[in-house]
This record gives C-alpha cells, structure tokens and sequence, in this order.
C-alpha cells in the first residue's frame, strides 16, 4: 500500500525566500563595502572602552607603523586576487627587496630605490607571464617562487643582518616624520590603495583584471586583453612588495632573511580578506584594504588591551581573523582560485 504525499511548495519556497531576502539586503546594503571600516572601528570603540590609551598618539603611531608594510603586500595580493588568482610570493618578494635595497643603497642612493623596485615589478611580471601563457596554477606557481625568493634572500644576505649605513636618511626619513602622529609609511600605503582603486575603477585594464575574475571566460569571448591583464595584475603585486621593502627598511634601518617583514603573507592575506577582497575574484577595493591593513595591525593590541594572558593572544588572534574573515568576505560564487 503506497502512502499519498502531498506536495506543498511553500515548504520549499519559503526558507529559499528567506535566504534570497537575507542576500538581496545583504547587498544592497553593500556590506562587503560597509564592513571593513565598521569591523575597524568597532575594534577601537572596543579597545577605548577597556584601556583607551592605547589610542593615544604613540599607540597610533606604533599601530599605523606595524600596518604599512601588511597594507602594501595586502594591495598587492588584492589586485591578484582580484583576477581570481593568489600570490604566495609576494612577501618573499619585500624581504628580497629589502635585503637588495639595504646593500645597494648605501653605493648607488637613489638609484638602488629605482633599480630595486624596476627589478621586483619583473619578477612579478614574470609569474603573470608564466601563469598566463602556460596556464600554471598561481598556487603552485607562486609557492614555487616563493621558495626560490626565500633561497635568494639568504644568500645575498650571507644569513646575516645587513645595515643601512650610508644614505640611511634617504629611506628612514619616511618612518621618521610623521603626520597625524603617522609615519609616512603609513601615508605611502594609503597614496598606492587610491591609485590602485583609481586603476580598478576609471581604466580598461583595471576593468579587465575584474571582468577575469568574474567570468574569465566572458572576458575572452569579448576580446579583452586577459593575458596582459594577468601580467599587469602580478607585475603590480610585484612593484607594490618592493614598497613594502622600502618601509622595512625604513623602520629597521636594516634588512635580514629573519628580521622584520619575514612573516608577511599570512597578514597580508588577511588584510586582503577583512578588507573585503573576494577569495574568488572579481571583487575587491583598495580603499577598504586600508581599514583591512588597520584591523590586522590592532588585533594584538586589542588583545593585549582587553586583558588576555600572552598564552592565549595568539589562539584569540587566530579566532579573531577567522570570524573577521567570514564577516567581510563575499560568498556569492563557488569558484576556486586560478
């Protein structure tokens, strides 16, 4: 005996109705625009209440100061990942850098910051060149040259720490002055995330790269120009990590394979993604990788503020970027990294 079922659509309908309501407000309220700025500031709000000079003008200079070299990886790796892509080398690229400008500056002045720079953007040219005409997975491709940057940088270093000693002021003057009680450091990232948000938005290869991690395969029916995209998009991760580098230097006054700006990528990373880049692609906006630079820099100080033990810091971090990340990052396409 067969049993009748019978068939009620609204069983159906409705919670589907409920989560496309949720996605529709969602984005017309343009949280993946609105969340970074308000993820930062409620972290301020939060770090006032529990010891509020930690806000006081060394507090912000320290913090703003920690956050320029992670803001210019994170503008880097957003512009790759803007083409649904990932750079895994570009904070190997800044400590390379680094570690080049550190023993070039003190003979050549000026022109090591130039030739330094010029040199970076081809590295990272060629791992856009490798990936758009091979077809190389930026994961394997990126974490390949990651190794090989990593290599580079302890031997031109000799694994050893290598001091600015002439033409010191050349580079140190932009940690050095401050306006706002903020380095120009800091400044020098805020000046790349407008350029690059001007990039995006106002000139066809800007759209291009957007349009690739969109639907990379509508970009090329429509004739765009995908694999200069691509290169362009990698050359700038390349040319951005060489400014990260400059403001390595310009804090330490030295460079090292071990010292500051040795564990870049996983912060850079996340300040992509609490900026509200998509892991996907096709989203992202350099304005907000500032607010994304500022919450990453001011996760320990808010830890250290709220009054956690130094064992449980880095367990609170990690939960912290976690749920940052679920936050601000748009989940509206199933696709993986290219």
């Amino acid at each position: 005996m067969t049993q009748n079922t019978t068939y009620s659509p609204d069983l159906v309908t409705e919670p589907r109705q409920s989560v496309d309501f949720l996605g529709r407000l969602r984005h017309m309220a343009g949280w993946h625009t609105l969340a970074p700025p308000l993820v930062f500031f409620a972290m301020l709000l939060v770090v006032g209440i529990f010891n509020s000079n930690y806000l006081g003008p060394l507090g912000i200079s320290i913090a703003t100061a920690s956050a320029a070299p992670i803001m210019l990886v994170a503008l880097g790796q957003s512009m790759v990942l803007n083409i649904g892509s990932i750079d895994l080398s570009n904070a190997a690229i800044s400590l390379f850098g680094a570690i080049l400008l550190a023993l070039a500056l003190p003979p050549m002045g000026v022109g090591a910051l130039i030739g330094v720079l010029l040199l970076l953007t081809v590295i990272g040219a060629i791992n856009g060149a490798i990936l758009a005409y091979t077809h190389v997975p930026s994961f394997a491709l990126t974490l390949g040259t990651l190794g090989i940057l990593q290599t580079a940088a302890l031997v031109t270093s000799g694994s050893e720490t290598i001091y600015v000693t002439e033409n010191r002021e050349l580079v140190t003057s932009l940690y050095n002055t401050k306006m706002l009680s903020i380095p120009l450091t800091f400044w020098l990232g805020v000046i790349v995330a407008v350029a690059y948000w001007v990039l995006l938005r106002l000139t066809v290869i800007g759209q291009t790269m957007t349009a690739i991690g969109k639907n990379e395969s509508g970009a090329l029916l429509s004739a765009l120009p995908t694999k200069r995209a691509k290169i362009v998009a990698f050359a700038i991760s390349g040319f951005t990590g060489g400014l990260a580098g400059l403001v390595i230097v310009s804090q330490a006054g030295s460079a090292s394979a071990s010292g500051l700006g040795s564990a870049l990528l996983l912060p850079g990373i996340a300040a992509a993604l609490v900026g509200g880049t998509s892991i996907s692609g096709g989203l992202t906006n350099p304005l907000n990788i500032i607010f994304g630079a500022l919450t990453v820099a001011f996760v320990p100080i808010a830890i250290q503020a709220i009054g956690f033990s130094a064992q449980a810091q880095s367990l609170v971090y990690g939960v912290f970027i976690i749920v940052v990340v679920a936050l601000t990052t748009t989940r509206t396409r199933g696709l993986v990294i290219k």
